[in-house]
């Protein structure tokens, strides 16, 4: 897959999008002084290449009573089994994130709960699921980074 070419401009827009992907065209256009058209055709450009894929919203999980994070390294009973795994997992909401992955687990997932009462209810459903042989967990102590702009950033000066 080739690279797509950017130019500042829209590095400037992604780093407005980033810090919030609610803000209007107008806005944008404003801080950098171009057309609200502009904005609105590079945006395109950018989610027609596929370097925006939608946009989200971040949600503060601690106010809504979610504050436990655990990190569940995932071991399988046969490697082929991966694909029925992932679809059990999806279909357990407190898991946020899952990767398949290389080395000591088959996957790793990110699940969110209530407090550790709750997360051992998760880790056990985990653990119930066809295919999976065991889990290893990890407790969260704190998100000490959740960076997204130094990457984009590094990326930008490579280009």
């Amino acid at each position: 897959m080739s690279k797509v070419a950017l130019d500042e401009i829209d590095h400037q827009i992604l780093d407005i999008l980033i810090d919030n992907t609610r803000i209007p065209f107008t806005d944008i256009s404003k801080r950098l002084l171009i057309s609200a058209g502009t904005v609105h055709v590079r945006v395109r450009k950018m989610e027609e290449t596929g370097i925006i894929k939608g946009s989200s919203l971040n949600i503060d999980y601690v106010k809504l009573g979610y504050s436990f994070i655990a990190y569940v390294g995932v071991f399988l009973e046969k490697t082929n089994t991966i694909n029925g795994v992932l679809k059990a997992l999806n279909e357990i909401p407190f898991i946020t994130v899952a990767h398949i992955t290389t080395g000591k687990f088959n996957v790793f997932c990110k699940l969110r709960a209530r407090d550790t009462h709750h997360a051992k209810d998760i880790i056990f459903m985990i653990d119930d699921v066809v295919g999976v042989s065991r889990t290893e967990t990890m407790i969260s102590m704190e998100e000490s980074i959740n960076d997204k702009k130094r990457l984009m950033h590094h990326i930008f000066t490579e280009l």
